[in-house]
């Protein structure tokens, strides 16, 4: 009789593990789209759903919705991965006098939480930036330890325009266009954070761009509340210029390329990933496998927005970074009317003297400075070899197909 309770017993909690595993497992199956196999979007039949119980029962209520929208002041979300040209578009914002920029505010965050994987930090990104959004920066704190958290201390304050210049800094004037020099910028004296959140709060458009949002749909709650009025402008590269520029920085990016191949949010096929085959080479084969996730989470992204009602598609811009950089003024135009603001001659000039200066980059791969366009989108084809094109073409073929990158069908013969 003991026997049988405790095979019963055993039965049923087999049973119990099975259950939630079978029903996982069908969740994540491929299905066909467009007639090709696609891993299914994790968020993108919940964010539907979401986005289906928005809807207004009346053209008044529609009304009522958008008018409240308009009347907030503006919040954009710069949408972008590691190396794909992200603090280049930062930038354009941070020069306009109208904006008050946050440059990688999530930053302290990854690097308190570490190793946490990076599926597990966007609740807690999602709820940073709804705080920073409103002008509360004491979130920042958290993350901090037993640092005091000044103006010195985030947001790229040593390159930002508002912590470096009136009335925060008299080492420049924020309506002036022009780099600003970490090593002038280093003088100001730090401020608290009360008083940066003073200065928040006098700007019509607020910008935060970062890099730790994994899809779109993790933002979606921003996009519904009207007291945010968020606004995203995603920015797209080619993958073989992304992994070319991520590999020349691979060592300022190991750690972070853990935490996304970390993700439990990713199947199990990325699993094999973590286990690098080349240990002499580890940093470059973490660095080199993340760009497999990077191009799944963009192609999640682009079928999320196919599907998303008229009003997301409103508050939505994809942007592309070699146009950005080919046709700087007319894209910056673009850029501009979507996020209301205006454009200036000087910014015209900025703009395409970043655009048209020497050389492919600096040695501190992460300092904004002027640059050759051309030389920056092209430099992949004479610094990656034929093994590296052709994976990178391999895993990130549909994104490239969406984009119009044309594969350059290398052989390796």
């Amino acid at each position: 009789l003991q026997k049988k309770y405790i095979i019963l017993i055993l039965g049923y909690s087999v049973a119990l593990l099975l259950i939630p595993y079978v029903l996982d497992y069908r969740s994540k199956s491929p299905r066909v789209k467009d007639g090709y196999q696609q891993q299914k979007c994790p968020d993108l039949d919940s964010t539907i759903a979401l986005w289906s119980s928005t809807r207004m029962g009346n053209s008044t209520e529609v009304e009522d919705y958008n008018s409240n929208r308009s009347q907030s002041r503006t919040h954009i979300y710069l949408h972008a991965t590691w190396r794909t040209g992200s603090s280049f578009l930062g930038e354009l914002f941070n020069q306009h006098p109208d904006v008050f920029y946050l440059y990688e505010p999530m930053w302290n965050m990854w690097q308190a939480l570490y190793p946490g994987d990076a599926g597990s930090l966007q609740g807690a990104v999602r709820d940073m930036m709804n705080s920073l959004f409103r002008c509360d920066f004491s979130v920042l704190k958290l993350y901090a330890g037993s640092s005091n958290v000044t103006s010195s201390f985030i947001f790229g304050w040593k390159t930002n325009k508002v912590i470096c210049s009136e009335p925060l800094c008299k080492a420049y004037k924020k309506h002036e266009i022009g780099l600003v020099q970490g090593d002038v910028c280093s003088k100001c004296q730090p401020r608290d954070l009360k008083e940066l959140e003073k200065e928040c709060k006098k700007y019509p458009v607020m910008v935060i761009k970062d890099v730790r949002v994994l899809d779109l749909a993790v933002l979606v709650p921003l996009m519904r509340d009207p007291a945010i009025n968020l606004q995203i402008v995603q920015l797209f590269r080619d993958p073989r210029a992304v992994h070319n520029s991520r590999l020349k920085s691979k060592l300022a990016l190991v750690k972070e390329s853990i935490q996304v191949l970390r993700s439990k949010k990713q199947s199990d096929k990325y699993k094999r990933l973590l286990v690098p085959s080349n240990r002499v080479h580890r940093a470059e084969n973490y660095v080199s496998s993340a760009m497999e996730l990077i191009c799944d989470n963009w192609l999640n992204d682009m079928l999320l927005v196919m599907n998303a009602p008229p009003w997301v598609k409103r508050n939505y811009m994809q942007l592309k970074y070699e146009d950005l950089v080919l046709r700087p003024v007319n894209e910056l135009q673009r850029l501009y009317r979507f996020s209301n603001l205006t454009l200036s001659p000087a910014m015209e000039r900025f703009v395409v003297n970043m655009t048209h200066g020497h050389g492919y980059s600096s040695d501190k791969p992460f300092l904004i400075s002027s640059r050759d366009a051309k030389e920056a989108i092209y430099a992949w084809r004479e610094r990656l070899n034929v093994e590296q094109v052709n994976q990178v073409e391999a895993y990130c073929s549909e994104v490239m197909k969406h984009q119009g990158y044309q594969k350059r069908n290398m052989d390796k013969t």
